[in-house]
């Protein structure tokens, strides 16, 4: 199962997966989308909103069983100072990325126990592991991902339960797009002169750490291009 899989990093984990030989399930709340993504690869598409429980709830209730979860779905929006801060935009990104994390893995952690060899994926950034100026409200909520994935992976520990915590650096997809309300000059200015990372090589690390042997777990995966060293020091061509 992959959350958040109508683009982007969710995407093309779905695609890789189903590559790898994985039954897959997608969920996003862009259903059209969803669907063009699905249906090239055999993939059953379901409607999913993380931040509604009901939604999270009604969509685990069409998985009958579940060996991978990959907990994608989040993002970020603006880059207000704290002094500034949009309680709205702060409020949804917490809700995203650490309550729908929260969701879909109590929903679906039965499932994953009685797999006999589950597996969860959450996908964080390296904003949970460096806070930057104009980013608390980002580092805040995946900061709260990252004690999230850390603590349920104390909590499952001799259960046939893998845990993953994957954290991408700068990956060019609609990430900055959204967080940006859609202004394209902000989101070039953003990887101007550097070559980022893109959803494949993060769907790439993902198969990765999926299908290693059932005793072997990567705790934590942190992935940045070459041409960035921290969440603020990055080399740039003229």
């Amino acid at each position: 199962m992959v959350t958040g899989a109508s683009a982007g990093i969710g995407a093309a984990t779905a695609r890789r997966l189903a590559g790898e030989g994985f039954s897959v399930v997608v969920g996003a709340r862009r259903l059209d989308r969803l669907r063009a993504v699905a249906d090239p690869i055999g993939a059953r598409a379901l409607p999913l909103d993380v931040c509604d429980t009901e939604s999270v709830e009604a969509f685990c209730a069409e998985v009958p069983e579940c060996h991978l979860l990959v907990n994608n779905a989040g993002g970020a929006l603006g880059r207000d100072p704290v002094a500034e801060a949009d309680e709205e935009q702060w409020r949804w990104m917490y809700d995203a990325n650490v309550l729908g994390v929260v969701r879909t893995t109590r929903a679906l952690l039965s499932k994953l126990v009685a797999s006999g060899d589950g597996h969860i994926v959450v996908i964080g950034s390296i904003a949970a592991l460096e806070p930057y100026e104009g980013g608390a409200g980002y580092n805040a909520a995946k900061f709260g991902a990252r004690a999230v994935t850390t603590v349920l992976r104390q909590e499952l520990l001799g259960q046939p339960v893998r845990v993953t915590e994957i954290d991408p650096g700068m990956v060019d997809t609609e990430f900055s797009l959204v967080r940006f309300g859609g202004d394209e000059d902000q989101v070039a200015a953003v990887y101007a002169g550097m070559q980022p990372l893109t959803a494949d090589d993060i769907a790439d690390c993902v198969a990765w750490v999926a299908t290693r042997p059932s005793h072997v777990n990567i705790d934590r995966l942190v992935v940045l291009p070459r041409d960035q060293a921290s969440a603020t020091k990055v080399h740039r061509r003229r």
